[in-house]
């Protein structure tokens, strides 16, 4: 059960809405769900089939991994912007300030990564450093106080960032850029029941705990 801090904590929220779930009718439930939050939002949309488009190009054309990044980046902003054709009421950001703007207005901001992504020192480009990877750095960019990232996958309560690194729910670059940012994963389990506690200001889904050490199942 999530804790009365967490119900009650009036601070901003970034989701990570993974690109696994751009054909799946999980897609438009979790945004549903997402408009219930009642403090400020911002989504990171995952690069999804774009993202598949560029690993699939790459062997074949030879780029190198610091293209195939950037490429990766556009491929989020892809699925952003059809994201926002899709669903009424989410407000594309490409800055802190224009997120701090969707705020203002009661609205979801939804993360244009490019630009800010392609202007940040403290970004390593590689397969290494994914959507999640990023989500964590605007969570801590944006001073939130917490991290949902959204999967097509379950992850058990409790559950160590050992452990969701070893099953392969987040990339390896993951824990250097989260850096503390308290975080929860929810799967299709979570789905059910995510728009009540969304509404009440908590979180759904597996709080994973903190430490690198792998806690036996």
């Amino acid at each position: 059960m999530p804790s009365n801090s967490e119900r009650s904590a009036p601070a901003p929220l970034v989701v990570k809405l993974g690109g696994s779930l751009h054909a799946s009718p999980a897609r438009a439930q979790w945004i549903a769900a997402l408009r219930r939050y009642p403090h400020p939002l911002t989504i990171v949309a995952g690069g999804g089939p774009f993202a598949d488009a560029v690993r699939a190009a790459q062997p074949p054309m030879g780029f190198d991994d610091s293209a195939a990044h950037a490429m990766a980046v556009l491929a989020m902003e892809q699925y952003a912007l059809a994201l926002a054709n899709l669903h009424e009421g989410l407000e594309l950001a490409a800055s802190l300030e224009a997120i701090a703007d969707a705020h203002a207005k009661g609205r979801i901001a939804l993360w244009r990564a490019g630009a800010m992504v392609a202007e940040a020192r403290d970004i390593a480009p590689g397969w290494e450093t994914t959507s999640d990877s990023l989500a964590a750095w605007l969570a801590r960019k944006t001073d939130a106080h917490a991290l949902l990232v959204v999967k097509s996958v379950d992850v058990r309560d409790g559950a160590s960032l050992a452990d969701i690194l070893r099953m392969g729910v987040v990339d390896s670059a993951f824990p250097a850029y989260l850096d503390g940012t308290p975080l929860h994963v929810a799967g299709p389990a979570a789905l059910t029941g995510a728009a009540r506690l969304l509404g009440e200001g908590a979180l759904p889904g597996a709080r994973i705990e903190p430490s690198m050490q792998k806690i036996a199942s």
